[in-house]
């Protein structure tokens, strides 16, 4: 039996005894108050007005399914067109739905540096899984994890490819800050930025994703934030192709922190244009690019490069190393078809330098 009152769906399911279960359906952001009472959310066909985030918190024991196709108003601002928080919370798509970022109204070919632009996601949330979503055109960051503990992200398709051609900038597929336990796996995305970018966190797991078009996969920036350290990464059976750029540990200069028991495995790498292999100890928060020598504030040790492998444009560089303090690296690679850069500096003392 099925009734529908001010946004609620109510189910009655017969079974060996009589059971009530709620589902809450959002179908206007009016209808976005009082939702984290219901344990079965729904926000189906949804169009956010513009300067409005979908703010769904305090969410506890929930089900939170996107339904049909979701949209959003433009505004140039900066925040986020969503944020959920919440603990146990599962977070998923129905078959043919479509979240639609509308990121070709925002993007400029500036980036941060261009006019404001908000995030797309950010999620809060503990012993939670997020999976099966698919979403298009993202106006900058696609998936945001911020104080996080304990959660599995997989099965997402972030699709900005669109803006290889129309000006994006800065559409990270996923970042990671100050969280714990985290774990991003079978997940495509095409954009024009880090696949993933750690920029802080512990016991992390990044495998079995397919990056295409951006700056790779990313251990940083590391630096110049309340949380600077990064520790216990995973990155393995990812391939990476069409990209600036393959693996990098990035650092900011004059910064303080440490990147430690990093370990890239297993990691393919097609058509790369710029860098097959990056680790910079120099970078320049501001502006998002390397400058100057390195500074050694925030060391990275324990790096372990196993069986990372695959071609660099000739006009690239396979491997680009510019840090200092580096510790215990490990590396069994066979990346090609690049040149050797001019200058490296910082390997460990124990290691060969690679070019």
């Amino acid at each position: 039996m099925r009734c529908q009152c001010s946004g609620i769906t109510i189910l009655l399911l017969m079974t060996s005894g009589a059971s009530l279960a709620f589902n809450y359906v959002i179908r206007s952001i009016e209808d976005v108050s009082g939702a984290n009472k219901y344990d079965n959310i729904t926000i189906s066909n949804l169009h956010v007005p513009a300067g409005i985030p979908l703010i769904l918190v305090g969410l506890r024991n929930a089900l939170v399914t996107f339904e049909g196709t979701i949209t959003f108003g433009f505004k140039r601002w900066s925040g986020q067109l969503m944020l959920f928080k919440g603990n146990n919370v599962t977070v998923t798509g129905s078959p043919g739905h479509q979240i639609f970022g509308g990121g070709e109204r925002w993007w400029d070919g500036y980036g941060v540096l261009g006019g404001p632009k908000p995030k797309f996601f950010e999620v809060r949330l503990n012993h939670s899984t997020i999976f099966g979503l698919r979403i298009k055109n993202t106006p900058m960051h696609a998936i945001s994890i911020n104080h996080s503990n304990n959660l599995t992200i997989s099965d997402i398709v972030v699709d900005s490819s669109e803006g290889d051609w129309k000006g994006a900038k800065r559409t990270d597929g996923f970042n990671i800050y100050d969280s714990r336990n985290i774990t991003i796996k079978n997940c495509t995305v095409f954009n024009q930025d880090d696949c993933i970018a750690v920029k802080s966190g512990t016991d992390l797991v990044f495998q079995n994703n397919y990056c295409s078009g951006g700056h790779g996969i990313s251990v940083g920036s590391v630096g110049g934030r309340k949380n600077n350290i990064v520790e216990r990464v995973l990155v393995r059976n990812n391939i990476i192709t069409n990209s600036f750029n393959g693996i990098r540990v990035k650092t900011v200069k004059n910064a303080v922190g440490r990147v430690s028991n990093v370990t890239f495995q297993d990691i393919t790498l097609v058509n790369i244009t710029d860098y097959g292999v990056t680790m910079v100890g120099n970078y320049i928060l501001e502006r998002g690019v390397p400058e100057g020598e390195p500074t050694g504030g925030v060391p990275i040790s324990g790096l372990r490069l196993m069986n990372v492998h695959g071609t660099v444009n000739g006009d690239g560089s396979n491997f680009w190393v510019w840090v200092k303090n580096a510790t215990n690296w490990k590396w069994q690679t066979n990346v090609t078809g690049g040149n050797k850069v001019s200058r490296c500096e910082g390997f460990p003392s124990d290691m060969d330098p690679m070019c």
